[in-house]
């Protein structure tokens, strides 16, 4: 069964896909000036090109005709001057649309850069990244082409099909309406071709985001990638996408193909007709020669807005495709926003409770956590032990509301953290998670992230008590050292302690540590857990950890014991070790293979 993306949308879908491209190119609405100056200048192009035949007509019928070289000199002025306003309003037209597409472009840009960042921790549980970059890169890019050139040309290609029909019927009513009924079968096929490609067009779009999608997590994984040899089988994954866009094309391709031909075809006879019908009312002398020549020529600009408009209509239905996606994107729920009467939330204590809360997914219909209740007091540490998946770190993700609970409370200082702004609430706090992410820029500016304003002294004071100093400065350039990509050029470790420096430099209330310190050694956890110490004392730092050590653990003011989403032991480690079997169980499998040294450091 192919994943729900790959599905071909059916015809409920088209008005979506109408309304997400009108959407899409209202915001030229922001460039009326340019957009209207672009429609002007075509038009006026429109009105050369239209012109041009009866300089023709003129030149054969009342100069060359009637031998009369002075019309055919003014015929001629006529049609040079007709280019020279068609090459001067064509290059305005093409700078002023081109500025409007860019300007739809940046907006668009720009918003769903702006709505991403403050989107719900649960819709990126369910979108790859890799689709989100094919959203804000090649997407955009699809609506800002037919925001240049498309809407410009439907209309001018609108004007000219009136004038030319106008003319026509100018020049032989009876003539045109013979032409029109010939040529007819071309806005039928045009009409079919629309309906048939739309959907294609939304089905490219998606397989250029699933091979984005592997690309993406190829490039962020390589390492792991090289380091289990499992570049053969990444390169068919690889292939497989590569191969399943290579085949939308290919039927993309095969659906313009069997319908152009047709379509010249229609138009090449409106042109036999010409001739043959009009030839013989030449003959007749009810069409004289130059009017026979400027029809044929109308013809073709006939005829040319009605291809134009097909090869716009592929144009169409790609924007289409790629406005819906944009639109999905930036009409996705804030799911975790401030309330309308959210108030900022003062200069916090610590006392953080957990009243009844319970909590599952959303789009899943199991409880990760079940009637969760305790009080953590302001300067206590409290620690989260527990299996994997007992919901340690969905537990603390609530306190700084990456997600809502679904039922009962999480309150910092009384006050319901749903009922203060996600700004004033997330400032006060300071997380280091296990998944370390740093920035490729320097080691100075990855500590300062969350106060860019901060001393050099203050950097460094952070560092120091993170026990990260010492190999900030043995670096090569110390500070200044520009580390790689996601920190890539230090071990786990050192990217460990750069980020709790990060966490600590903004002096947080309320400091969570989620497996913050596994990649070092017991020996250096305990020198950051002395200068953690040292820093809080005299203040109300409330520090929530979730570690796997026993040295983090015994020197907790209260240990939970999670097991299935609910608390199923607390304390401290004396009273743990007294009355908890499940304590024990978990500290004698972490005891298990200990060294000396690390024994040492567990005992305190």
């Amino acid at each position: 069964m192919p994943p729900p993306d790959s599905t071909r949308p059916t015809t409920s879908e088209r008005p979506g896909s109408v309304r997400a491209v009108v959407r899409a190119l209202a915001y030229l609405l922001h460039y009326k000036r340019d957009t209207a100056g672009a429609i002007v200048a075509l038009l006026l192009v429109s009105a050369a090109t239209l012109a041009t035949p009866q300089f023709i007509r003129i030149a054969i019928d009342d100069g060359i005709a009637g031998h009369r070289a002075r019309i055919i000199v003014l015929a001629v002025a006529g049609l040079l001057g007709v280019a020279v306003v068609r090459g001067i309003f064509a290059f305005v037209q093409g700078f002023l649309a081109e500025r409007a597409s860019q300007g739809v472009a940046y907006d668009l840009r720009d918003r769903l850069f702006a709505h991403i960042g403050h989107l719900s921790f649960s819709f990126y549980d369910k979108v790859q990244t890799g689709q989100l970059l094919t959203r804000l890169t090649n997407d955009v890019e699809q609506i800002r082409t037919f925001a240049g050139t498309g809407v410009v040309q439907v209309v001018a290609a609108a004007a000219m099909l009136v004038g030319a029909i106008a003319l026509l019927l100018a020049i032989n009513a009876m003539l045109t309406v013979v032409v029109l009924a010939t040529i007819a079968p071309v806005v039928l096929l045009l009409a079919r071709f629309v309906r048939r490609i739309a959907p294609l067009f939304r089905l490219v779009q998606q397989g250029v985001g699933r091979i984005n999608a592997v690309l993406q997590q190829d490039l962020a994984g390589v390492r792991t990638i090289r380091a289990y040899g499992r570049e053969h089988e990444e390169d068919v994954r690889y292939s497989a996408a590569n191969d399943e866009l290579l085949d939308r094309y290919i039927v993309t391709i095969r659906a313009i193909a069997n319908n152009f031909p047709f379509v010249f075809f229609f138009a090449s006879l409106g042109t036999l007709v010409v001739i043959w019908v009009g030839g013989l009312q030449v003959i007749g002398h009810r069409l004289s020669i130059g009017e026979l020549i400027a029809f044929n020529s109308y013809l073709a600009f006939l005829v040319q807005p009605l291809l134009t408009l097909g090869f716009l209509s592929a144009g169409l239905s790609r924007a289409a495709a790629s406005s819906v996606r944009v639109f999905e994107v930036l009409d996705a729920p804030l799911e975790v926003h401030d309330a309308p009467n959210a108030v900022p939330l003062g200069n916090v204590r610590g006392r953080v409770e957990f009243r009844g809360v319970c909590f599952r997914y959303p789009g899943t219909e199991r409880d990760v956590l079940h009637d969760v209740s305790f009080v953590a007091e302001p300067g206590q540490t409290i620690a989260l032990l527990g299996a994997t998946g007992s919901g340690k770190s969905t537990l603390i993700n609530l306190i700084p509301r990456f997600y809502d609970v679904t039922e009962g409370s999480v309150l910092i200082d009384g006050q319901d953290v749903r009922e203060v702004t996600l700004e004033s609430l997330r400032r006060q706090i300071g997380i280091v998670l296990q998944e370390v992410r740093l920035f490729a820029a320097t080691v100075r500016e990855n500590i300062a992230y969350g106060r860019p304003e901060a001393s050099m002294s203050e950097v460094e004071r952070a560092a120091r008590a993170a026990q990260a100093d010492a190999f900030i400065r043995d670096l090569p350039q110390g500070y200044e050292t520009v580390i790689g990509e996601r920190g890539i050029t230090l071990s786990g470790g050192q990217r460990q302690r750069i980020a709790i420096a990060r966490a600590l430099l903004v002096d947080p209330r309320l400091l969570i540590l989620d497996e913050s310190t596994s990649a070092v050694d017991a020996l250096t956890e305990a020198a950051i857990r002395a200068a953690l110490d040292r820093l809080r004392a005299g203040r109300s730092h409330t520090v929530f950890i979730i570690a796997q050590r026993v040295s983090t653990v015994r020197h907790a003011d209260l240990i939970l014991v999670l097991e299935d989403g609910h608390i199923a032991a607390r304390g401290t480690h004396e009273e743990l070790r007294r009355e908890s079997a499940l304590y024990n169980a978990i500290l004698g499998s972490q005891l298990e293979g200990m060294t000396d040294e690390e024994h040492y450091a567990a005992a305190g």
